[in-house]
Parts: C-alpha cells; sequence; structure tokens
C-alpha cells in the first residue's frame, strides 16, 4: 500500500504571553525565509483597537505583509470559527506561493483553531443565554466570573476573565448540557494539508512582567485615554470587554482614579499571561524558547524545512 505523500508546506506558529517579543520574532522570521504573516490574535484584527491591542507598528507592517491586522470593524461579529475558516483559506492562498508561512499570536483559542481545528459544540438552550446575559447585566462581571469558577474551574483557568461573552459561554455549556466546556475540548485533531511547527516564547517570570508593566506605560504615553475615551458609545461590544479597555470606561465612569485604573491595568494583563502560559504549555507539541534566541529558532526551522526535502 501506498503512504500517503507528506506536504512539504510548513505552517511555523509563534505563540507565548503578551511583551514577550512574538511580533519581532515574526517578522524576522518572514524577512529571513522571504514570507507573510498570519496574526491568530483575537483583538488585532479590530481596526478602532489601535493602541491598546499593541499591534504592529508601521516599520514591522511594512517589512513584512501581515493579515488579519485591522480587517474587521468591532462592530463585526468574528467568532474562533470564523477566524478558523478564514485563516485556513488564506493559508492555501499563501501556500501556492511560499512553502512557508508564519502565523503569530497569543490567542490560545485562535491557534488551537488553526492547528487542530474546533470541537464541534452542543446546541444551546437560548433561554440559559439570556439568563445569563440578565445576570451579567444586573449583577456584574464578578458574578459571573465566580459562577465559571464554581461550575468549570478548568476553564476559567484558560479564559479571560475580563471577557464576560467568554465566560458566559462557558456558563451557558455548563447549564444547557451538565458538561464542562473544559471537558468538550478533545484531544482529536483535524488533518491539515501541511505540516505545522510550534514554538513558544518564555522568559523568567520578573523580565516578563517589567515588559508587561512597560508596555502598559508605553500605551498611555501613546494616547491609550484617549482611544477609549473615542470609543465610548460602543463599549457594550463584544471586542472592548477586554483588558485596557474596560479599565479604563470604569475610570471615565468615575469609579477609580486614573493611577489605579493604569495599577489594573498592568495587573489584568499579568494574569491574563499567566493563563496564557497556562494554556500552551498543555501543548506538548510546542518548543520553548527564550525571545532572544532567534539563532536557535532560526536553525529548528530550517531543519524542519531540510527533513521534509529529504
Amino acid at each position: 500500500m501506498a503512504s500517503t505523500p507528506v506536504s512539504r508546506k510548513l505552517l511555523v506558529v509563534i505563540a507565548g504571553p503578551t511583551a514577550i517579543g512574538k511580533t519581532a520574532l515574526a517578522v524576522r522570521l518572514a524577512r529571513h525565509f522571504r514570507t507573510e504573516i498570519i496574526s491568530a490574535d483575537s483583538r488585532q484584527l479590530f481596526r478602532e483597537m489601535e493602541i491598546g491591542t499593541a499591534k504592529p507598528d508601521a516599520d514591522e507592517l511594512a517589512a513584512a505583509p501581515h493579515h488579519f491586522i485591522n480587517s474587521h470593524s468591532i462592530s463585526t461579529l468574528f467568532s474562533t470559527g470564523d477566524f478558523e475558516a478564514a485563516a485556513l483559506s488564506k493559508l492555501d492562498e499563501l501556500f501556492k506561493k511560499y512553502q512557508i508561512v508564519i502565523a503569530v499570536g497569543g490567542s490560545g483559542l485562535y491557534i488551537n483553531a488553526l492547528c487542530n481545528g474546533l470541537d464541534d459544540m452542543p446546541e444551546i438552550n437560548l433561554d440559559i443565554r439570556a439568563q445569563m446575559n440578565r445576570l451579567h447585566e444586573e449583577e456584574g462581571i464578578d458574578t459571573i466570573r465566580a459562577r465559571l469558577k464554581e461550575v468549570d474551574p478548568e476553564y476559567a483557568a484558560i479564559v479571560d476573565l475580563n471577557n464576560p461573552q467568554r465566560m458566559i459561554r462557558g456558563l451557558e455549556v455548563f447549564y444547557s448540557t451538565g458538561q464542562k466546556l473544559s471537558a468538550m475540548r478533545t484531544q482529536r485533531r483535524k488533518i491539515r494539508p501541511f505540516k505545522i511547527l510550534r514554538i513558544a516564547l518564555n522568559t523568567d517570570r520578573a523580565v516578563l512582567y517589567n515588559r508587561i508593566n512597560n508596555r502598559v506605560d508605553m500605551m498611555m504615553s501613546a494616547g491609550l485615554l484617549d482611544e477609549v475615551r473615542s470609543l465610548l458609545p460602543y463599549r457594550e461590544l463584544n471586542a472592548l470587554q477586554t483588558v485596557g479597555y474596560s479599565e479604563l470606561f470604569n475610570y471615565l465612569d468615575g469609579e477609580s482614579s486614573l493611577e489605579e485604573a493604569v495599577d489594573r491595568i498592568k495587573q489584568n494583563t499579568r494574569r491574563f499571561a499567566k493563563r496564557q502560559l497556562t494554556w500552551f504549555r498543555k501543548d506538548s507539541d510546542m518548543h520553548w524558547f527564550e525571545p532572544d534566541a532567534y539563532p536557535k529558532i532560526e536553525q529548528l526551522i530550517s531543519q524542519t524545512l531540510a527533513e521534509d526535502q529529504a
């Protein structure tokens, strides 16, 4: 029996926590291998969220073509399933021109969807969804967060705890089916018509947290408060229920001082980074590197390409 031919096309995934240096590495790799970049970041695709999402700067965007940066409006509903379909379609197009493509981002759900495919989710009782949305409106995000930690602590450990819609998703699945959303995430992977090399970045926690704090300060200096103020009319949109925006909305509501709001952004971003690391560490296929280990990373990619050509 003839063996199935192995595709020589390679998707290199660059993952890791926020502020670790993924964008800089992806751009450098894209330039070296003369290819393009797919962003697997669930916030950078929204064009109205510029400063608070730490998008690639003008020089980085000019250095290598990027996809799914500023591609959608915050008023557009764009699910993880939408990303999977759109990214696979874009990859099919890019692999006609390149042997290798780079995907980069810190959104574990997006990267999982791209690499492994999404599980089939059960039908949701719409009455329960309405109840959970009403609970959020009446009692706030703290109640939603506490309820999720009670019924599905595993999902709560990896989800963005400042995103009520993501948390409500876990609650509605549990109350509709009696099963945890975390337990429905199977290990069954969809077959992709290309090879995948997973690379993750990490460093000493104190160094990472210092990078996060400095990035927040830079965002504030760059005008994040004015950006958030301009988005006040749209604050209820799901895209804006996220770190860096929620805290400043609260400041503009008079619920905290600006200093307190900035401190909370830093704290919530550090917590988010911890959850990102928890997620990516569960992937046994990840190759871990320090963010300045470019020569070793480039060598690993070159070796992987050479193995496929052997």
